[in-house]
This record gives structure tokens, sequence and C-alpha cells, in this order.
């Protein structure tokens, strides 16, 4: 090889060396700046790195001053809580009762000392025992005592109580006499917090109060046995002095003799309202006084009052007039006995402190909503002595009156008005005054009442020939009242205050003449005469006292008036009025009466009616002489029994239309004879009204004299208008008239009789 060839082959090795050095120089520059990137990238992540360890070791410090705060406050909530803890049981050992907590198996955990000390220091009663070993310990030690229940079934009632949900109260007795009310509830987790009260003290004061209040309540017996033995005894002498001081009044008496009688019977009737009073304001102080609803006529009810109140006004010129509206109902749903007590408070003291003028009761009422009740409005009004104002409120407490020179001469127990008071607001209502001294007073009260029926006193039938009327009353109340009633009935009115000025009148264009029964220029005798002389219109004599001289007057009204009588009285007039076919010109009004109403027989007689029959079981003498002497004016056959089992007797030998039974009677009582006679009357199929005479008046009484199978009862002493509008009412249509006709005038009438108050 030449050298050329050499020198071109090194040339050619030097270029391929240079290219590979090239190469590898290219390579190590492009593995160096691959480096260089790594080594930037491992320095970020390293600075990277740095940065999170130096976060990590800033929490890591936080961290730690946490830990340790949070370990001090552990601490101190420890030390908190072992205080707490300490205050608790220190705080739970301090009380009287017992204490423990007893786990979700049934054992104590933690007890305080007042619950350990029932135990008596017994060693196995201490944390970790069960519940039923604890009451297997206390029968088996005699810790408690189990009464008459024997100690296994005791303990078998405290374990089935203990796992009752929820546990029941429960009162043991330990030994020592100690009374334990124990009281356990468990929670969700199963555990039991149980509490042991000492009630000892409390059961003692209650044994203490039960023995108390037996005490007052047979007091409280002995004193309503006593009130109700007293009333009995007192109203049955009280029958006979006030029975016979009635009758004696109605004989020939001078006015010595007339003043001895009043005296016994007003003082009489004094004494029974005083112990009507002290019963029922002991009634009210027990609140023992309850309302008995029943159907009623509120308006018939006042009128009942006014009659029984009339004598009251017979010695001075008052009168008592009603006002009633006549188109609100007049029955409703209420006990009427307390409401005859009330309206007697009031129209009694109207009537007592009035010397002269009028006593008058107005009486309306208004719709609640849409029910069937009527809020009642009811005053009355007087023209007596009136009340101090500084003495208005004063009058409605207990035993108050007022007291000065005009009304001390006035007896009372001064308990009347507060009785009354009572009554309204036990009847929801409400009760007020209003007085001018020396003009009048003005009571009122409203109460709420259910109507029965929608009946009122408008008349369904037209008067057709009367329409003009004339009143003759010096009262302008007494005008306005019959009035206002004419009114209603679609007449036409006129009134005038003296007989003078109605004689110099055209009587002529009248068709009645009502005429008050004290004219203040004539007698009332002259006033009728010398009407009857001017025309034929009829006079209509309104008597405030039933001793009024009626003589020629067509009909005697009684003041007050009830509208349905007025109407009826009207439309009687008015058939007078009437032509009659068959009489004479010249017979006379009697006569056609006479011939109108006459009931004859097939042969023109009159047949002959038999007497009523009425038996009165009585066991007083003294009461039967005064039963004897008030009904002898009568039409009836009477006969008496002096014990129930006589009653029975003559009620199969006698049969009576009615019978009056006396309820306290020896042998056999009134309630038993009438038992005995209902058992005869399911046979015979016959119903005997049976009315009690009772001197019972205490609450409760009628409902047990009514249990027997009476039909209704008056408490003694006995009225005599009572007893005869009784025996009007129960009359059979098969008897004469119990009235006769020449004795009707001296026979008071027109008392509804209703079960006594």
């Amino acid at each position: 090889m030449s050298i050329i060839d050499k020198l071109a082959e090194e040339r050619r090795a030097r270029l391929a060396a240079e290219r590979l050095l090239k190469q590898k120089q290219e390579e190590l520059l492009a593995a160096n700046r691959k480096l260089g990137k790594h080594a930037l990238a491992l320095s970020e992540e390293i600075v990277e790195k740095r940065h999170e360890v130096q976060e990590v070791r800033s929490v890591a410090e936080l961290l730690k001053g946490e830990k340790k705060q949070a370990l001090n406050q552990l601490k101190e909530a420890e030390f908190k809580v072992e205080i707490a803890e300490r205050r608790l049981w220190d705080s739970i050992e301090t009380i009287q009762d017992g204490f423990a907590v007893f786990d979700a198996d049934d054992r104590l955990i933690a007890a305080n000392s007042a619950y350990l000390s029932a135990f008596d220091g017994l060693e196995e009663v201490r944390p970790g025992v069960t519940y039923a070993r604890i009451t297997q310990l206390m029968i088996e030690e005699g810790i408690v005592d189990t009464g008459e229940l024997p100690p296994e079934n005791w303990r078998e009632e405290m374990i089935e109580r203990w796992y009752s949900d929820p546990i029941d109260p429960k009162v043991i007795k330990l030994w020592n006499g100690a009374y334990i009310k124990l009281i356990d509830r468990r929670s969700k987790e199963g555990d039991v917090v149980s509490l042991a009260l000492n009630i000892t003290d409390t059961i003692r004061y209650e044994a203490r109060l039960k023995e108390a209040r037996e005490k007052a309540e047979a007091g409280n017996r002995a004193k309503s046995a006593f009130l109700a033995n007293m009333s009995h005894e007192i109203r049955t002498p009280m029958n006979g002095i006030v029975g016979m001081a009635e009758i004696l009044k109605e004989t020939e008496l001078d006015d010595d003799q007339r003043l001895y009688v009043d005296t016994i019977r007003n003082s009489g009737e004094a004494l029974l309202v005083i112990i009507n009073d002290v019963l029922d304001y002991s009634k009210i102080e027990a609140d023992k006084l309850v309302l008995r609803p029943e159907p009623f006529d509120l308006e018939r009810c006042i009128h009942d009052i006014t009659t029984l109140l009339r004598p009251s006004t017979q010695n001075k010129p008052v009168d008592i007039l009603i006002d009633f509206d006549m188109f609100m109902p007049t029955r409703y749903l209420g006990d009427p006995g307390r409401v005859r007590q009330i309206m007697t408070n009031l129209i009694g003291n109207a009537v007592k402190f009035t010397n002269e003028g009028h006593v008058l009761i107005r009486v309306c009422g208004l719709e609640v909503g849409e029910s069937r009740e009527r809020r009642i409005h009811i005053t009355v009004e007087d023209t007596g002595i009136g009340i101090p104002e500084d003495k208005v409120e004063h009058i409605f407490g207990e035993f108050n009156q007022v007291e000065d020179d005009r009304n001390r001469r006035f007896d009372g127990t001064g308990l009347g008005l507060a009785i009354t008071k009572q009554l309204v607001q036990l009847m929801g209502g409400e009760i007020w005054v209003e007085s001018i001294l020396g003009e009048g007073s003005c009571f009122g009260f409203h109460i709420t009442l259910p109507v029965v029926t929608d009946e009122n006193n408008i008349p369904t039938k037209p008067l057709e020939r009367i329409r003009r009327a004339l009143i003759i009353d010096p009262e302008k109340a007494g005008q306005s009242v019959i009035s206002g009633q004419l009114a209603v009935f679609g007449l036409e009115v006129n009134c005038l205050s003296s007989g003078e000025t109605a004689l110099a009148t055209d009587l002529g264009q009248y068709d009645v003449i009502f005429a008050d029964q004290s004219p203040p220029d004539m007698d009332v005798s002259e006033l009728i005469h010398a009407l009857k002389q001017a025309g034929e219109t009829p006079v209509v004599l309104l008597a405030s006292d039933q001793n009024a001289d009626a003589s020629g007057a067509d009909i005697v009204m009684k003041k007050p008036t009830l509208p349905r009588e007025l109407y009826r009285n009207l439309q009687e007039l008015e058939e007078r009025r009437a032509p009659v076919f068959g009489l004479s010109p010249d017979m006379s009004m009697r006569d056609a009466d006479e011939f109108r109403f006459t009931d004859s027989g097939p042969d023109g007689t009159t047949p002959e009616k038999r007497r009523m029959r009425v038996l009165a079981a009585e066991d007083n003498r003294t009461n039967r002489l005064v039963f004897s002497k008030m009904v002898k004016d009568l039409e009836i056959e009477l006969r008496f029994a002096e014990n129930g089992r006589e009653a029975v007797a003559e009620y199969r030998n006698f049969e009576p239309d009615m019978i009056f039974m006396d309820i306290s009677m020896p042998e056999m009582d009134g309630k038993e004879a009438t038992r005995s006679i209902r058992e005869i009357e399911r046979e015979n199929g016959r119903h005997v009204p049976i009315v009690a005479l009772t001197a019972h008046a205490m609450s409760g009484d009628g409902e047990n004299i009514m249990a027997a199978g009476l039909d209704q009862y008056l408490t003694k002493p006995l009225r005599k208008a009572a007893i005869i509008d009784t025996i009007r009412e129960l009359q059979p249509d098969d008897v004469r008239s119990v009235i006769p006709e020449h004795t009707a005038a001296t026979i008071s009438g027109n008392h509804e009789t209703t079960a006594a108050e």
C-alpha cells in the first residue's frame, strides 16, 4: 500500500474519528442538557419538599402546642368533673331522701347514705348487689311491713313492678312505721334511677286531715240533721198557730181581737221566714244548694207570689201590679222553687217597705242568638222609702240591713237579699238595685232559661163586640199595665183618674168599664152604682183586696190581672152581649147566663153530681183541726186517717178522689203508705192524686218524698189558699164544684200549688 493510500486511509480514519467525536460530543451535550434539566427539576422538588417539610414542622409544632393545651384542658375538665361529682354526691348525701342508681343488669352502682340506712348496716347491700336480692333481704330481715299481704307475694309484686314500663310509684311501709314512696325511672340504656322519698309526715298529716274531715262531716251531718229536725219540729206547731190564726181571722172579731190575731199570724210568718233563711244560708255556706230544673210557667209563678203577698197590702193603699211582656213565652225550664224564692224576697221587700203607691213587677225577654233560650229581665219597682246611696251595695251582704229610723220597725234576718244574690248568680245571672231615698227603689235581675213552649198571651181569636174600654184608676202605673194588655187585644183604651171625671163623660161610647176598687173621690160601691145608673155598659171591678165590695159589678178581677184571665172575662162579656135564641126580651143578664150554661138531663131536670171525696192522713190532732177548718166551706166529703196504715185501709173503703198524706206518722209513715196504695193501684188500674203534707224543708226532702210515688207536696205551715187550690186543681169532672156559689167570694183562689221551695 502506498503512502498516499495510507494517508488517504488515515485521513478517512481521522475524519471518521472526528465525526464519531462530534457525535459523541453532541450526545454528551444532550445528556448534559437532560441532566441539567433533571437537576433543575430535582432542585425545584427539593425546594418544594423543603417548604412542605417546613410547613409540616410548623403544623407539628402547632399540634404539639394544641395537644399540650388539650391535655391541660382535659386535666382541668377532669378536675371539674371530679369536683361536680363530689358536690353532687355531697348534696345527695345531705338530703334525707334515698337515692340510688342501678345498671342495665339491675345491679346497684351507687347509693347515698339515706338509701342504705334503711337496711340497717347490712354489708351485702353495697354496689354490685342486685335489685332482686335487695327485695329478698327486705322481707328476710323484716325491714318492710307487708301488712296483710304475704311477704313472698309482696316481693313478687315489687319485682313485677320493677320490670314494668313505665314503673309506677309505690308507697311502702317500713318496720319502724316510716312511709317511703319509691319513684323509679328507667333510661333508654336500661339504667334505673331510684328515689326513696320519706313521706311519713305527709301520710300522718293526711291522716289527721282525714280524721278532721270526718269529724267536720259528722258535725255537718249533725248540724243538717239538727236543722232538719228543728225545722220539722217548729213547722209542725207553727202549722197550728198560723192556720188557726188564719181561720180565726175569718170569724166575727172586734178591732182589738183582729189586731191580736194579725199579730199572731204575722209573727208566725216572720218566724217561718227566719227558719227558711237560716236553712238556705246554711246550704249555700256548705255549697250544698243545687238547682233542680223542671218546666214551669213564669207568669203564673209571679202571680202566685202576688196572691200570697196580697194580704200584706190590705191595711195600706198599695197596689201590686204585673207588666208581663205579652209577646214573650211564659213556660220555661228552670228551678221554679228558687225562682219563686227570688221573686218572693224582692216583691216581699218591696211590699214591706212601701206604705202607699204601688209595687210594679216588669218582665221582658230577649232571644239568645238562634237558641231556644231567653235572657229574661225582671224588675221590681216600688214607691217605698228608698235606700241611701251609700247603703245600696251594703244591702246584698250577709246579715246586713239598712239601719235608720224609717226601717227599724221592719223585722228580718238580713239574709234575704244575700240569699237572693247567691241564687241569681247560681243561675248564671246578675242582680242590681237603683234607689232614690224617699221616692222608692227598683231591684232588677236577669237570668237565661230555655223555652219549653213558644206560647204567649196574644189571643188568636179577636173580640168582635168589645172594641172600646174605659179604665178608672188613680194610679198611673195601674192604668199603664191594664191599658197595655187591652191594647194588645185590639181595644181602644181611655184612662181616667177619678170617678167624677168618668161620670162626666159619655159612658155609652164604651163597651166595657174597668174600675179600680179605690177611687180617690168616692166609695167603690157608689161608683159602681153610679156607672150602672148612667148606662148599660158592663163594669169590671179591679180588686186588690179580696174582701172588696163587689156589689153591682158584672165581673170581679183580682189585681194583678193575668192576661189570659182578662181576655177570658172579655169573651164572657161579649157572649153576654150576644143575642140568645129563645130568650124573652125582659129576661135579665143573669137569667140569660143560667139559661145558656145549664146542663139538663133527658127529663129536663139537672142531674145531681156527687161531692168530691177527700182523704187526709194526719196524726197530729191540732193539724187535723186546722185542716178541717180550712176546708169547712168546700163542697167535699172529708175523712181523716191517723196513720199510714189507716190511710191504706180508708183508700180501700172510702175510694177518695184525692189524698193529703202527712209524711211523718206512727205505725206506717206517709211514704210507705203511698207505696202500698200504688201497689194496689197496679191491680185496679186507678191513680189517685196524693199530695204530701210535710214539715221537712231541707235539701233533698222533696226528691225523697216524690220518689215514693206522691204527685206533689206542700210544706207546713199550710196555707188555706194552697189547700183549696190544690183541691180545685185535682177535682174530677164527675163531681160538683168544690166551691159553693154563696162562698165563692170569700174563698181565695187562683193559687197554683207547686213543690215547696
